[in-house]
């Protein structure tokens, strides 16, 4: 049974935070959970956060079954865009420049793989 977690409103722009979502799309959780850690970019943290927060959440759903014989991995992990913040930014000459402070939405779905070949 899959558990889903959500990161709303990230202050970091989606291009950036798709780098790592791509990096651990399909990963076993643990080996996510150390790519994460050990990543050098700015939003590996709360996406390491969002993705023990949805193993948390898979085990208040599925009481008395022990994750690490659940065998869990991402199953689904996908970035939106979200709002944008609109900035000036003085430039010579009286001008002013558009500065976008972007934010994204994070989903993150995991599930086990033991209950995946149950049902096929």
């Amino acid at each position: 049974m899959e558990a889903v977690a959500r990161l709303r409103n990230y202050p970091t722009s989606p291009r950036k935070m798709r780098l790592l979502a791509d990096l651990v799309r399909g990963m076993d959780v643990e080996k996510a959970l150390n790519t994460l850690k050990f990543s050098t970019k700015h939003p590996s943290v709360p996406l390491e956060k969002l993705l023990l927060s949805a193993i948390a959440n898979w085990r208040v759903k599925n009481e008395g079954v022990d994750v690490a014989s659940a065998n869990l991995y991402v199953k689904t992990i996908f970035v939106d865009g979200g709002r944008t913040l609109k900035r000036m930014n003085p430039a010579p000459q009286g001008r002013a420049y558009r500065l976008r402070k972007r934010s994204n939405h994070v989903t993150i779905m995991v599930d086990s793989r033991a209950s995946q070949n149950v049902n096929a």
